[in-house]
């Protein structure tokens, strides 16, 4: 039988457990030739999420769990997952339930075609503003433009990856992560499925303005130098008009004299360079954190406790 690893990053998850657990164990019931593994990873939770867990594992060892040091992020979270999913297929799922579990069941009628990496978009999205949909699109287009991986929009997490898959992304431990880019740049045959997502079961969203917008941060420079590159451009068009300025100021003082006029003007224009250095010098700091983050050589986060594993098939404090 073939194993199915189903990684489920939680932070502070506790109202949401048991109405997740009641719809995966209907799901594996009806899979009943596939052997499960539901590997919940416990993000530094602060209520009893990391409790419910140690109770699921006592009466159910198909449920398993990593519990963090701290809260390292829904990233990170996903990483320790793959260090420690053992299956033949691992299924990336949100806690909440705007992934429905139902759609597993699709995922792997295309898996036993043959597909590594069974994606699904969302179609529709409940309880979620006009303006968070708009925005959300306008940033995929561009990072689209910005990076020659193809990054599909609407496609999260959310998909069925073979263990080919996995072994790859085991090997790409950056710390300042952005798997969305991963999932297109480590290639293999994908294959698109489509879903609507449901709005939050229970709880609260973690996920806030400021988190929403480093991480879109993070998939602009993570996978792409246009912005370095943009502001060279733009540097240098600010130069050549800057010497046609002072050529043109030169001229017409030789023939026309000066005055105390352009006050202005001069402010005008030293305001607006001092404005774009500072913006150019804050693009290449932000490259320049993630060298300096990323040649410190520290691991990617810290194991407090887990269930048992395969000591031959997790790879700890990575």
């Amino acid at each position: 039988m073939k194993k199915l690893s189903l990684i489920i990053p939680a932070y502070n998850e506790e109202e949401v457990l048991p109405q997740l657990i009641e719809r995966l164990n209907e799901v594996s019931q009806h899979l009943s030739n596939y052997q499960f593994q539901f590997l919940f990873i416990n993000d530094g939770s602060s209520d009893n999420t990391l409790e419910l867990l140690k109770e699921l594992n006592k009466k159910d060892k198909r449920m398993q769990y990593v519990d963090l040091s701290r809260n390292f992020g829904k990233e990170t979270a996903m990483l320790a997952g793959f260090d420690y999913a053992n299956g033949d297929g691992i299924v990336i799922l949100d806690a909440d339930l705007q992934h429905p579990p139902e759609v597993i069941e699709e995922m792997i009628n295309w898996w036993e075609q043959g597909y590594e990496d069974v994606y699904a978009v969302r179609k529709k999205r409940e309880g979620e503003t006009f303006f968070k949909i708009w925005t959300s699109k306008l940033y995929y287009k561009i990072v689209q433009k910005m990076t020659p991986e193809k990054v599909i929009p609407q496609a999260g997490d959310f998909r069925l990856l073979d263990k080919k898959c996995i072994y790859a992304l085991r090997q790409l431990r950056e710390k300042e992560r952005y798997t969305k880019g991963m999932y297109g740049w480590i290639g293999f045959k994908k294959k698109e499925i489509t879903y609507f997502a449901e709005e939050r079961a229970a709880g609260e969203t973690k996920w806030k303005w400021s988190n929403l917008f480093k991480l879109a941060i993070d998939g602009i420079t993570s996978y792409s130098t246009v912005p370095l590159k943009v502001w060279s451009y733009i540097g240098f068009t600010i130069s050549v008009l800057a010497f046609i300025f002072l050529a043109v100021e030169t001229i017409k003082t030789i023939v026309f004299g000066t005055d105390a006029a352009g006050y202005p003007t001069l402010l005008a224009a030293i305001l607006f360079l001092g404005g774009i250095q500072l913006i150019s010098l804050g693009v290449i700091g932000e490259y320049l954190g993630r060298v300096f983050v990323e040649t410190k050589g520290r691991p990617a986060y810290f194991i407090r406790e887990s269930s048992e594993f395969d000591e031959s098939e997790k790879e700890e404090d990575k």
